[in-house]
């Protein structure tokens, strides 16, 4: 499929996402019976329910590794239960730092990243889609984050300057975009020397089915689109990253993904046994992987203004 047909409807079903669920109101129930459809803007989440989105985002936060804490801290409606990790807990943020947030969605972690760097740090919040950014905007407005701004764009072609960004993040966004490597690329581009990358991510322990691969809904809930394990670290450090390690790995099975994805399979797939369903689910890993730029000398930067 075309790249630009992919991103379209990745696009259009976040936007449904984000436009069903006010800033002030709970999400319906995915656990509902699904409506199969190739239609990906008005079909239903289908992936792992901490990727896609939750009847309750708090709890699907908790479970990849948030701490309560952080979800009082950020404006009600900026967490929409998207992620598969936390990046920004091992990110180490520093007051002053400059933060990329990419595929900023509605500003949880950009917002989480703000109270971390302070007023004298910065974040930046990129998105491709423009509901997205106007609640993220909104709620920076709304709740006084003078230090945080959101750019509509695309994450293979970042609208940010080059080596202008201390640290950047990413939460289960990188597998939907159809270029990855671009978007590694463009990441050292914009990091500056010394400077980090924390992604946390879904990637595949084993191919999955060829059917799988041309499943537009499974590619929207950021199952088909996602790359091997190896291929992913080797898309890092290809775009000349050092230091790529994975600092936290879980493998998903069927009590992790939304009854959603596997009721969609069922249907879809009626051919697939309990035991192929099974190794699907074991397929899907969520990993969080660091990363650094190397300083211009080629050694990691361990003083103040070593970095710029």
């Amino acid at each position: 499929m075309e790249p630009e047909t992919l991103k379209s409807a990745v696009r259009d079903r976040y936007a449904n996402l984000v436009r069903g669920f006010p800033a002030a109101q709970t999400p319906p129930d995915p656990r509902a019976a699904p409506q199969p459809s190739r239609d990906t803007a008005s079909s239903s989440c289908c992936g792992p329910s901490s990727c896609c989105g939750s009847a309750q985002p708090a709890d699907a936060s908790l479970d990849v590794g948030y701490d309560p804490k952080d979800l009082a801290a950020v404006p009600e409606g900026a967490n929409l239960g998207l992620g598969c990790g936390n990046p920004v807990a091992l990110a180490a943020l520093k007051p002053g730092e400059t933060v990329l947030d990419l595929g900023s969605g509605a500003g949880f972690d950009a917002f989480l990243a703000a109270q971390r760097v302070g007023p004298e740090g910065r974040v930046i919040g990129v998105d491709m889609t423009p509901e997205m950014i106007e609640r993220a905007t909104a709620l920076a407005r709304k709740h006084g984050y003078g230090n945080v701004e959101f750019r509509q764009g695309d994450i293979e072609a970042l609208p940010v300057d080059d080596a202008s960004i201390d640290v950047i993040l990413s939460n289960c966004v990188v597998n939907l975009a159809p270029d990855k490597a671009k978007v590694f690329r463009e990441a050292f581009r914009v990091l500056r020397p010394g400077g980090r990358l924390h992604v946390s991510d879904l990637v595949l322990a084993r191919p999955l089915p060829e059917a799988l691969l041309k499943d537009m809904d499974i590619y929207a809930a950021c199952v088909s689109g996602a790359l091997l394990k190896d291929d992913y670290l080797a898309a890092i450090r290809a775009a000349g990253f050092d230091g790529v390690t994975v600092a936290s790995e879980r493998r998903f099975g069927l009590a992790e993904l939304s009854p959603e994805l596997m009721e969609l399979a069922k249907r879809r797939y009626p051919g697939m046994s309990p035991e192929e369903l099974e190794q699907l689910a074991g397929s899907v890993l969520s990993v969080t992987v660091e990363a650094a730029k190397a300083t211009k000398a080629g050694k990691p930067c361990c003083a103040p203004g070593c970095c710029g």
